[in-house]
């Protein structure tokens, strides 16, 4: 009897080892599949444009060319509010949070067009910098490789932060006279180059 209860014992043990193991493997199978999940083509064609309209406003306040300012700003509330967020991949929470930077680029931007002097619409484009990097961070864009830059001269040495697809110091909140300033401060990467 002692051997009886001490087999069904033993057997209880190993079938709950076993359930457990085999939640734990389901688990991280579907924790695989959230990390590997990628976005639509039509999401990332999106953020393609907005990041290329965010490119070409920076280089316009890097030329000081006020029209080139103008044209750029307009195609970037354009790119903002034309982002397709409900194609993420991704719970409500987190498309909510995308949804409030990528409504307060197109905000900030509208705040640029409005302002009459190249430092202002300078000061307007940090913070469009500061919510697209986090805009980037929250949907992690797989797309390319980013660069977060920051210069601490900016500002009468206040600082400031830009974004850039290229290594190369490309810095739009100095003069075109100005030495060049700008370290990068965060490499943004969010796809695996081995899957």
């Amino acid at each position: 009897m002692k051997k009886r209860l001490f087999c069904t014992f033993i057997f209880v043990i190993i079938g709950c080892n076993n359930q457990n193991d085999q939640k734990i493997t389901e688990n991280s199978q579907k924790i695989t599949a959230l990390r590997l999940n990628n976005n639509s083509n039509a999401f990332d064609l999106s953020f393609q444009t907005l990041l290329t309209s965010y490119f070409n406003l920076k280089d316009q306040l890097m030329a000081e060319d006020d029209s080139g300012v103008a044209k750029s700003a307009r195609a970037l509330i354009l790119a903002s509010d034309s982002l397709k967020l409900d194609e993420l991949q991704a719970d409500s929470n987190l498309i909510n949070t995308a949804r409030t930077y990528s409504d307060g680029i197109s905000a900030e931007v509208m705040g640029l067009l409005g302002e009459n002097n190249l430092l202002s619409k300078r000061r307007s484009f940090q913070m469009v910098s500061d919510q697209l990097y986090d805009l980037i961070r929250t949907v992690q864009y797989k797309q390319k490789v980013l660069y977060h830059f920051y210069c601490e001269k900016a500002f009468d040495d206040q600082g400031a932060y830009w974004i850039s697809d290229k290594l190369t110091i490309e810095n739009p909140y100095l003069s075109k006279s100005s030495a060049a300033c700008g370290a990068i401060k965060d490499t943004i990467q969010f796809h695996s180059f081995g899957l």
